[in-house]
């Protein structure tokens, strides 16, 4: 077992750190957002023959801008947690992904934890509400994942 279990002195996070890493995390996000917005600009534009134009709401063009944008923040986020357990939004409040057993979470966990916390997002943050309900703190996306998020001890 690592040293990130939780403990009391690791203790679990609570939804006001875990909303303000989302808030911190959407400014990396909107980047990457507009990254892979570019291409598909151009392309709607070339395939118009109109620069001034914007791609149709709830057309094909827009619904796979909007599956790209959902991946590539999926991407930042799964792969964070992975390589380190904490996106950029994490770090300064000292939050990390881990399994119950306080090792790395698989890929496939990751993955799980972002598509539910995408549609808890969607739903007014009904499932990071849950954890308000819950008697160990946890979102509806950490119990349904398998994975936990826990507050790191200040370093001295």
């Amino acid at each position: 077992m690592t040293d990130s279990a939780p403990t009391p002195e690791k203790p679990r996070a609570l939804i006001g750190w875990r909303l303000l890493a989302l808030l911190y995390d959407v400014w990396p996000v909107l980047a990457l957002w507009i990254a892979v917005a570019v291409p598909f600009v151009i392309v709607d534009a070339v395939a118009t023959d109109n620069i001034r134009h914007n791609i149709e709401p709830y057309s094909l063009m827009w619904w796979l801008l909007w599956s790209c944008c959902w991946g590539a923040a999926g991407l930042y986020a799964t792969f964070s947690w992975l390589r380190g357990g904490q996106t950029l939004g994490m770090r300064p409040w000292r939050l990390k992904v881990v399994a119950p057993d306080g090792n790395a979470p698989t890929l496939a966990a990751l993955w799980r934890r972002y598509a539910l916390a995408t549609v808890s997002t969607l739903a007014g943050g009904l499932g990071f509400w849950w954890a308000w309900l819950d008697r160990e703190r946890l979102t509806f996306h950490d119990r349904f994942s398998g994975t936990r998020l826990v507050r790191l001890p200040k370093r001295v």
